[in-house]
Formats: structure tokens, C-alpha cells, sequence
């Protein structure tokens, strides 16, 4: 029955593309959840007033996640072309997409860690500077329980994005859905392989708001 409604499409190569898509998406979330936290942190523990507040290195991280986030992905991909043939040994394919895929959401998501770490209570954390805890007991103990949830919220968003941007990047041969409405559907004229990839797409965005929907609930304690 679905070849009769969708007689130009194949459905394997559309499980293969799927899986790509899921693919790229999840490695580069840890990469993102991770060096966005570590640039999160640094821009607010730097900042005046806070643990290790020094304005020149604060200004050199700012600097890194404004230009970073202020180049359109598209172009990001371009710019680091022969960066990711050095370290990936190619231009093509799902694993070519992932450094352009990690640079460019880390620092947007560094931005809201930043503003989740700012709306943890300032009591907290002075209380536990009075009980003589040390920096790392501040980080790991009292400033990332405490902002989970806001950093599972901000992950999530972050997720979608990337979803976008798996799709940008199939426009140059990455790989995924994107890859396959372009090269497929686009190029082809065959536009039942954009339509079902563009649901496929809306689907997996659904599967990662309602994931990072119910994970977010789940640490939230208040």
C-alpha cells in the first residue's frame, strides 16, 4: 500500500538516511552537551563577581562563542572544509558533518548554560563557600545539580537545532534526510522523497522534545 501512494520513493535508502540523520544528531549532542558546559562555565565562573572572575579571559571566551554563533552554518561548513578533511580524512559523509555539526551548536548552547548557571540561588552558593567548599565542590555539586534542568531544557533546544542543521549539511553531501530530499528529491524532481523525508525529519524532532521534555521533569525537584 505505501508504494501505491508512494511509487518514486525507496524505502531502504530512506532507513539508511534515517539512520544517518539519528546518527549525527546524537554524536554531536554529547560533544555539544559537553564542550558547551565546559564554555558555559568558563564564561560564568569568569564573570565579575564569580569564582574565578577575570575579565581578560572572560572577553577572549565571550569572543569565541559570539563569532562562532554569528557565522551562518551553511558557511561554517564551508570555512571548515579543510579543517574537517584533516581530521576526518574526508569531505563527505555523516562523519565529515560532525566537526561544522559540533562547532556550531557548542557555542550556542555555552550561551544557555551560561544564563541557567545565572539563576542559580547566589545563597547557595555563598552558603557553601561558607562551609568551606572548594571550586570543584561548587561546580559539581551545588551549580550543575542545581541548573539541570534548565541545561536539559537548553540541550533540547540545541537538539532541534542540530536536527536543522544535519539537513543543511546533506546539502554538500553529509549524508541523512537532508542529503536524500536534496540529491533524491530536490535534484530528481521527485518531490514524494522530500515530502517523506520532511516528515521523518518532524517526527525525530518530536522524539527529542518529548525526550528532553519528560528528562527535564524528571531532575526537576522544586
Amino acid at each position: 500500500m505505501f508504494n501505491d501512494i508512494f511509487p518514486n520513493v525507496q524505502m531502504d535508502q530512506m532507513w539508511v538516511a534515517t539512520y544517518e540523520t539519528f546518527y549525527m544528531t546524537i554524536i554531536s549532542i554529547i560533544a555539544t552537551f559537553i564542550f558547551g558546559i565546559i564554555l558555559g562555565l568558563l564564561l560564568y565562573l569568569t564573570d565579575r563577581g564569580n569564582l574565578w572572575a577575570n575579565s581578560t579571559l572572560n572577553g577572549i571566551t565571550a569572543s569565541v562563542v559570539n563569532i562562532f554563533r554569528a557565522i551562518p552554518f551553511i558557511i561554517l561548513i564551508l570555512l571548515l572544509i579543510p579543517f574537517t578533511d584533516f581530521l576526518m580524512g574526508t569531505i563527505r559523509g555523516p562523519n565529515a558533518a560532525l566537526p561544522a555539526l559540533i562547532i556550531g551548536a557548542a557555542p550556542f548552547y555555552a550561551r544557555l548554560v551560561e544564563i541557567a548557571l545565572k539563576e542559580v540561588d547566589k545563597g547557595v552558593i555563598e552558603a557553601a563557600q561558607a562551609m568551606g567548599a572548594k571550586a570543584h565542590t561548587i561546580i559539581f555539586k551545588v551549580l550543575l545539580p542545581e541548573s539541570m534542568p534548565a541545561l536539559i531544557s537548553g540541550i533540547t533546544v540545541t537538539a532541534i537545532a542540530l536536527i536543522s542543521y544535519t539537513a543543511m549539511a546533506g546539502v554538500i553531501g553529509a549524508g541523512g534526510l537532508g542529503d536524500l530530499a536534496y540529491m533524491q528529491g530536490f535534484q530528481r524532481r521527485n518531490f514524494d522523497v522530500v515530502f517523506l523525508c520532511t516528515v521523518f525529519i518532524v517526527v525525530i524532532v518530536f522524539i527529542f522534545q518529548f525526550l528532553g521534555d519528560w528528562s527535564s521533569r524528571k531532575v526537576d525537584h522544586r
